[in-house]
């Protein structure tokens, strides 16, 4: 299953941010899905910098072709804005890797 992993960036430390996604991807691998990672677009932006909003249209073209959403824990009004475009389209959210089935 494709699965969009959904946490904060920007808020507290941006590179620990990232490293608890990249942890999130590699468990959901082991599970058999194929994660995608938003958070890995920070070395994008370091090198060739965007607005806000062009990360944004990113996010959400491609959780659009996402099966599922993993929402890791943390204050983040991006991610809690992707779960609810996630949750209009009917799709699961999973709350903690015990929560997502194995493929």
């Amino acid at each position: 299953m494709k699965i969009y992993i959904a946490g904060p960036y920007t808020n507290g430390g941006v590179g620990e941010n990232v490293r608890r996604a990249v942890l999130a991807g590699d468990q959901l691998s082991e599970l058999g899905h194929t994660p995608y990672i938003p958070h890995l677009t920070h070395l994008w932006h370091l090198m060739s910098p965007h607005a806000y909003e062009f990360w944004l249209r990113l996010d959400m073209e491609w959780l659009m072709v996402c099966e599922a959403v993993l929402r890791l824990p943390g204050y983040s009004l991006g991610a809690d804005g992707e779960v609810a475009v996630a949750e209009g389209l009917g799709l699961p959210v999973y709350y903690g890797i015990e929560e997502v089935p194995h493929e």
